[in-house]
């Protein structure tokens, strides 16, 4: 049996049309927002810096360890050498007096040695530092960023949810004014084919985007104008206004 609605109800099939369009667009949007704002490449840089971060953190610790075995080992040159001249004041034999001499001018070699490794460490140990602190600063930058990247998503989260809710309002309430059965066939059109009603302007199907034949538009012509027709390239229901040319 052909499905019969009046001219101004099957017009309101293009709001519906037009609110399922923007509905669509939103939940794309909400779906898309955390790649559009970066959130897992950023996501992703924390991670690597964080990496690097620790890698710097484990070279700083070892480059302090060796720094304190440098410092144990000048102490201890340097205790060596209080105890060889305190013994070197004291003994009254020309031998030993000799063999002290002869160690102390080692051990003052080998002090001097140690400080040179010893700063070489600190300088070293004054790189790394400075380098942990920019690894720092970067790690707070793209902190930052995610922040601010995370803020904003749920900013326009909410704004598309608010927008979700007003446009699923509308809808309900148009759906409320049609007849059933004209809903029934809007929402099996729109689910097997992507679109339910198009609007037919100037001979030309808005679903499609194709000119109808010549064919067409006669056989168009000679339907009432309360019959449901259907796009004979989209399937929507085919919706006929002042501006279809007919």
């Amino acid at each position: 049996m052909a499905l019969s609605a009046s001219p101004e109800d099957q017009a309101k099939l293009l709001d519906v049309a037009d609110t399922d369009l923007a509905l669509a667009r939103a939940h794309t949007t909400l779906k898309g927002l955390a790649a559009a704002l970066h959130l897992d490449t950023l996501d992703a840089a924390i991670d690597e810096i964080k990496g690097r971060r620790h890698d710097a953190f484990i070279e700083l610790e070892s480059i302090r360890s060796e720094l304190a075995r440098a410092e144990s080992d000048v102490s201890l040159v340097d205790a060596r050498i209080a105890q060889d001249s305190q013994r070197l004041e004291h003994t009254s034999s020309a031998k030993d007096a000799l063999g002290l001499e002869h160690e102390l001018e080692s051990l003052r070699t080998r002090r001097s040695n140690l400080e040179d490794i010893e700063l070489a460490i600190m300088e070293k140990l004054e790189a790394a530092e400075a380098g942990l602190a920019g690894i720092d600063a970067e790690l707070a930058t793209a902190e930052a960023a995610l922040l601010e990247a995370r803020d904003e998503e749920a900013r326009r989260s909410e704004a598309l949810h608010s927008e979700i809710r007003v446009h699923s309002d509308a809808r309900a309430a148009l759906i409320a004014s049609l007849p059933r059965d004209l809903v029934e066939l809007y929402e099996r059109q729109r689910e097997r084919y992507g679109v339910g009603a198009s609007h037919l302007r100037f001979g030309v199907s808005g679903a499609s985007g194709v000119k109808l034949t010549e064919s067409d538009i006669h056989n168009i012509r000679q339907t009432p104008a309360d019959a449901v027709i259907l796009c004979p390239d989209s399937n929507a229901i085919l919706v006929r206004t002042a501006e279809s040319g007919l």
